[in-house]
Parts: C-alpha cells; structure tokens; sequence
C-alpha cells in the first residue's frame, strides 16, 4: 500500500493548508470508517462544484478556490485521505461530454472535447477498492438540477450529472462505491496510483492557447453553477 499513501506535486497533502484542515477536523483520531466519511463529506459539500484553471492543480490549490470539478475534487480527496494514513488511487475514463450541458453552455461547451478526461479516487477499505465519484456534486446544487435532468440513453444527465435513475440518487458514503457521472462513461483508462501520472497522459486542455481561453471564461462558468445552485436560473 505504500504507493497509494505517497505525496506528490499534486497529492501535496503536506502543504500547511492541508495539514491544518486535518490537525482543526482532527481526522488522525478518528477510525478508518470515520476518516473516510467525514473527508469524503467534506470535498462534497464543502468544496462547491465548478470548474479550476485546469485538471493537473495541487490539492492545496484546490482547497483554497474552494469549488472544483472531478478531477481537481479527486485530487484534493486523494490528499486528504493520504494525509489521513487512508490509501488511495486513481480511476481514469473518458466521458461523454453531453453530461455537461447545463453547466457548460455556448462556446465553452463547443471547445469542449467530445469525450472528457474525467477521473475519481477509489479508496482501499475493508479489502476492497471502494469507488468515491459522489464526491464530486454538492447538495445544494444536485437539489436545484435534479428535476432538470434529460432523458437520454436510458438514462438521464445534464449539468455535470450523468445517472441512471435520477430518483435513487444517494451520494452520502455508507461504506461502499457512491457515483454521479459513471452513466457517460465511453473508455476506462485505467488505475494509476498517482494522478500525477494519470494527468501526464491524458489531459483535456493540451493547447496553451486553448487553456488561457477557457481559463478565462471558467469564472462565467463558475458564476453560472452558483447562480443554479442559488436557483436562480
């Protein structure tokens, strides 16, 4: 289990940052059921879904902006649960990208690859690898979307949710897998052990000039997810 309890550039679980939410939650008292849960809770709700300058962030950055998406949510769940002394990896897939209208819309959704790097963090418990991809959507914002799903495929998606049943959606950790957008799913890449690793490889914003533009209009975007969130649009 050594590899999964690593840091790295991005798992930086020893930035000051992170070592204090751990130290002020008290995580490392906790037991292993307990350590899982209440991270797990606190990426999902805490860190509000939306969208990073990009995929391959540090946790520590992560945690200071204060939202993310799948891959930046998974990075920083990695970190905390590695600062815990939990192991952890990661799962890697490519994604429809239909599962984004909503969240993403007019040119932002164009530049938008067909299909998504998209990632979560699976975590060793019990002698299981346990998938944790609930992380991503907050509360607030799955109350205001979950009546807005499309139907499609046999199932439903839209606004970075893609679900089977949208009516049997329970993204609270009870011990085993929780998921919000493995409906879309069109290739599995893979496990790494670190996202690192994973990034290098895959990545959806490859062109500098690419990056620099949706760097600047993910702040529209990030308006637009806490205007839904707030239910107003």
């Amino acid at each position: 289990m050594e590899a999964y309890l690593q840091a790295t550039n991005l798992v930086d679980y020893n930035h000051p940052s992170i070592q204090k939410l751990i130290a002020d939650k008290r995580w490392k008292d906790a037991d292993e059921y307990e350590k899982i849960r209440q991270i797990y809770d606190y990426v999902r709700n805490r860190i509000k879904f939306g969208y990073n300058r990009g995929d391959d962030i540090p946790a520590s950055e992560v945690l200071s902006d204060g939202y993310g998406q799948c891959n930046t949510k998974s990075i920083l769940l990695m970190a905390l649960l590695r600062g815990a002394s939990i192991p952890c990896r990661i799962h890697g897939f490519y994604i429809d990208k239909k599962m984004q209208k909503g969240a993403l819309t007019g040119i932002i959704y164009a530049f938008a690859p067909d299909n998504i790097v998209h990632a979560w963090t699976e975590v060793w418990f019990e002698g299981n690898w346990v998938a944790l991809e609930g992380v991503i959507i907050d509360d607030p914002y799955l109350k205001q979307v979950q009546d807005k799903l499309c139907s499609y495929n046999g199932g439903y998606i839209g606004y970075g949710v893609s679900i089977k049943d949208k009516t049997a959606i329970n993204l609270c950790w009870r011990g085993g897998s929780t998921y919000i957008q493995s409906f879309s799913i069109t290739e599995d890449l893979g496990y790494f052990a670190n996202p690192d690793d994973f990034f290098t490889k895959y990545n959806n914003v490859k062109s500098p000039v690419k990056k620099l533009l949706l760097n600047l209009l993910r702040k529209r975007v990030n308006r637009r997810t806490d205007a839904i969130r707030k239910g107003l649009k």
